[in-house]
């Protein structure tokens, strides 16, 4: 009993101590910055100031361009805080958060200073943790991003006591019209995100019920796979990448090699759609781009991100069941399993080895590039769907198979939430 207890508590993930504050991560553009750095939109509008009449945000139509949004002709004035004197500066718990303009009306609408999109308002009291999901193409980024916000929203959330909230009504209405609606309710595929279209990131926030918890902000930005390994394309989003606090690394299996042919012969009539998924990069060559781009500036050549690996479409692995070599026929991977109040260390523990295992038995060079340029990795199997999609629909109920299980490992480890073993 005492051997139980001690192991049950050495496990124990702790809760980091809050901060007088903290730099803030725009979530729309990524940039970094100190509390003091923000800057605000003006209140109201005079025609009698030309500081303060309507005008248009040349930073934020910028911003706007880059995702093909219309510009927005007029908007009332920028204050940058560095011309208002301290007595007219206004801090909640030391971040600076609202200034009073010179005709003494109050403005709390923080702004980016580099894009001046509007910021949260948890920004700055709380780390600015931003969650990537990043992988080649093909490998299910958009459907296993739809198909974790919805049970974020639905399930992980209430077992954790918390709220899985879009930041404004306009992601809420984009995510559901565009994603959850298509696939969730009607079954259909979702289309690849294009290279040549950016889109906007999709910004939740996970609230935990408890106020004294830091809530979590979650940026899911749909990067286009195969801009994964185009350098410029890349750079765009370096910030994103580098100023996350955790990273899922999606990977199909289609993209290894050594299983590939096994996996479109047990198929069979499927085999020309799982084919078109085998045409994208391999998983070390996305590890090649992100080594080029920023981890290499890094000063041991090695990022500290928490780095969860997941293998998607984990369902098409079933074919492999009777090949003891390569997965269990019992295997967790298969079986659902759900988190309550705490990551279970047993199961986590489980799926890790097993998945490392498998991956370091059909790709040993990918393997071994994450062990050279990751410090913290784990391994988890995932299915978005839990079936193979036919001619781009999916037949009956979708049913998720152990899809927020390596963000609940990411909760963990930042701190959000503890891990014991089984009691």
């Amino acid at each position: 009993m005492f051997a139980g207890l001690k192991r049950l508590f050495e496990k124990k993930s702790s809760i980091k101590e809050r901060l007088p504050f903290y730099d803030i991560v725009c979530p729309y553009c990524f940039s970094k910055f100190h509390h003091e750095e923000v800057v605000f939109r003006a209140a109201h509008d005079r025609d009698d100031d030309e500081a303060l009449a309507l005008q248009e945000d040349e930073k934020l139509n910028h911003y706007r361009a880059g995702f093909g949004l219309a510009p927005i002709d007029e908007l009332e004035a920028v204050i940058d805080p560095a011309r208002i004197s301290n007595e007219h500066k206004i801090y909640s718990n030391h971040v600076l958060t609202g200034v009073i303009d010179p005709y003494s009306v109050v403005t709390k609408i923080r702004l980016c200073p580099h894009c001046h999109n509007d910021l949260p308002i948890t920004a700055g009291k709380y780390p600015s943790n931003i969650v990537s999901i990043v992988g080649a193409t093909s490998v299910g980024k958009t459907v296993y991003m739809t198909t974790l916000i919805h049970t974020l929203q639905h399930k992980t959330a209430p077992n954790f006591n918390a709220a899985c909230i879009p930041l404004n009504t306009e992601i809420s209405r984009r995510y559901r019209s565009n994603y959850e609606i298509p696939l969730l309710e009607k079954g259909s595929l979702l289309p690849s995100t294009e290279k040549a279209t950016r889109q906007e990131p999709f910004i939740f926030q996970f609230i935990f019920k408890d106020e004294d918890q830091a809530p979590l902000t979650l940026v899911f930005f749909d990067v286009a796979g195969e801009g994964m390994t185009d350098k410029d394309y890349l750079s765009l989003h370096a910030a994103h990448i580098k100023n996350s606090a955790g990273i899922l690394f999606l990977v199909d299996p289609m993209q290894i090699r050594t299983i590939r042919e096994k996996l479109l012969y047990q198929m069979g009539e499927h085999s020309e759609e799982i084919a078109a998924a085998s045409l994208g990069d391999e998983p070390r060559e996305v590890i090649i781009s992100l080594f080029g781009d920023f981890i290499a500036h890094l000063d041991d050549n090695k990022t500290d991100i928490p780095t969860a690996v997941v293998l998607t479409k984990s369902d098409l692995l079933a074919v492999l069941k009777n090949d003891g070599d390569y997965i269990r026929e019992n295997s967790n991977v298969f079986r659902n399993f759900t988190h309550r109040g705490y990551l279970h260390l047993d199961e986590f523990e489980n799926i890790n080895g097993e998945i490392q295992r498998f991956l370091a038995r059909v790709d040993t060079p990918f393997v071994n590039a994450l062990d050279v340029y990751f410090k913290h990795t784990s391994y988890f199997a995932v299915s978005a769907l839990g079936r193979h999609p036919v001619n781009q629909q999916v037949s009956g109920i979708v049913s998720p198979v152990r899809v927020d299980e390596p963000f609940i490992w990411l909760l963990y480890q930042l701190g959000y939430i503890e891990g014991r073993h089984g009691e």
